[in-house]
């Protein structure tokens, strides 16, 4: 715990006063002490509070009324009341006028321990979703792009945040599947409540069903106080699950459960927990294949799979990446040269907006001047567009061989065109039929057709 968070404790009474900072020093946490609301309000008015545990009732200005004061003040602090048993009714009224939790007297240590938590927890969340609300309403950063490919994301968009449906996200690494479920959010009913995220591939395997549901003090070895899941911080929001194909099989049958029945229980408890939630999933796998491959459970993925959006990859846009470009270098004052600009829109992109976004800041870096010219540019970019020239002008060359014919048919060189613009998008999905088809901007059906036409089965 970090020694250096500091929170207010408000009571009249010396005794518990007392008791609050002795439990505060105990559970790592630097008390600040105020006898009254008056005094607490004082306090906070100086600012380094990060949040405030307060009896109920005081004489003179109540918790209620100090509250109420931090409200109008737009002091956003999380707020914890200290209540008696029958006064249960009033501290619920103080939640929904803003209070982040109530504990009841009397309190053991991880009583307040789990409340301090799950309220510093909350709080950060909520930071960190004012500055995601703000970004996308400022910049709108997440949907940069005019191609067809990115028109068709934001129509799916649009349509499916309005509803409660669960959305199942398939795109390569660096395609920004986290943005995109970002957009649904923001555009939701949920948009006030949090977004939670989490990277399923970055959390080791044992450690998984904690971060999801939480646990309890002594649920497992090394769990020395209580904690809260992923699924209770979403609760009334949405809860992302990124690379839902590395959860552990095992897992994926409790996330099910959870899912079904909106019901979840902390590791070592018993104690059934409610919550309201709408869960994104994302993966970047072919999720057919996963489940093949008995990465994904069927029917988890038919549970998650109630609105599917394929978020197309760079090379399926490539004319968003002068865009792009344009809005990396907006804050570095730079701009890029024809030269370096031909260079990068002729690259494929394996790893997509984010490789992009990084190339651009090491060609910030390096550039000298404010325009960023090809010698600024990674060397394997280079020559990948060397290599995309090669191939550019083979496909002239075949269409001004059609010169030395004796009949310039249109529909031959339509069918030239054609069958060169098919071996190339087969060559750059190595052979995948349904990723070449989005590249081409054709049906699955037509380009099969076209494949047996062309006599192209082989690649």
């Amino acid at each position: 715990m970090n020694t250096l968070k500091r929170i207010l404790a408000v009571d009249d009474e010396p005794s518990m006063l007392r008791l609050l900072e002795i439990s505060l020093k105990q559970a790592g946490y630097q008390p600040i002490l105020a006898s009254d609301g008056f005094e607490a309000l004082s306090l906070l008015r100086k600012g380094g509070v990060e949040l405030v545990v307060s009896d109920l009732h005081m004489p003179g200005m109540d918790g209620l009324r100090l509250l109420n004061k931090m409200i109008e003040e737009n002091l956003q602090i999380p707020v914890i009341l200290v209540t008696a048993k029958g006064e249960v009714g009033s501290a619920v009224e103080a939640m929904k006028l803003g209070a982040s939790d109530y504990i009841q007297r009397p309190f053991d240590l991880d009583t307040l321990e789990m409340a301090i938590e799950k309220a510093l927890s909350v709080s950060k969340l909520k930071i960190e979703n004012a500055f995601l609300k703000e970004e996308t309403q400022q910049a709108n950063n997440i949907l940069i792009g005019n191609s067809s490919a990115m028109q068709k994301l934001k129509e799916l968009i649009n349509q499916v945040a309005p509803e409660k449906a669960t959305v199942f996200l398939v795109g390569e690494t660096g395609t920004g599947k986290e943005l995109v479920a970002q957009a649904i959010h923001q555009n939701s009913a949920r948009r006030d409540k949090l977004f939670v995220a989490l990277n399923c591939a970055a959390i080791p395997a044992e450690m998984m069903e904690s971060e999801l549901f939480g646990h309890e003090r002594g649920a497992f070895t090394g769990a020395v106080k209580e904690r809260i899941g992923k699924f209770e911080m979403a609760d009334g929001g949405t809860l992302f699950l990124d690379e839902i194909t590395e959860m552990p099989i095992a897992l994926q049958a409790k996330l099910l459960r959870a899912l079904q029945e909106g019901v979840i229980e902390r590791l070592g408890s018993n104690l059934s927990i409610n919550v309201d939630i709408r869960v994104i999933a994302a993966t970047n796998r072919d999720p057919l294949e996963a489940i093949k491959e008995g990465k994904l459970r069927e029917d988890l993925y038919y549970r998650l799979n109630v609105f599917q959006i394929h978020i197309p990859p760079l090379h399926e846009r490539y004319g968003d990446i002068s865009l792009l470009i344009e809005h990396f270098l907006a804050c570095k004052k730079k701009s890029i040269s024809t030269e370096a600009l031909h260079v990068l829109t002729g690259y494929r992109w394996p790893g997509n907006v984010r490789e992009l976004e990084n190339v651009m800041e090491r060609a910030a870096i390096i550039s000298k001047g404010n325009v960023i010219g090809t010698n600024d540019l990674p060397m394997d970019l280079r020559r990948s567009e060397t290599n995309e020239t090669t191939i550019y002008a083979q496909q002239t060359t075949n269409l001004h061989s059609l010169a030395g014919q004796t009949t310039l048919s249109i529909p031959a060189a339509t069918d030239l065109l054609k069958k060169q613009m098919i071996i190339e998008a087969l060559k750059r999905t190595n052979g995948n039929k349904s990723k070449a088809a989005r590249l081409l901007e054709i049906s699955e059906r037509s380009l099969w057709y076209k494949v047996s036409k062309y006599n192209l089965m082989d690649l």
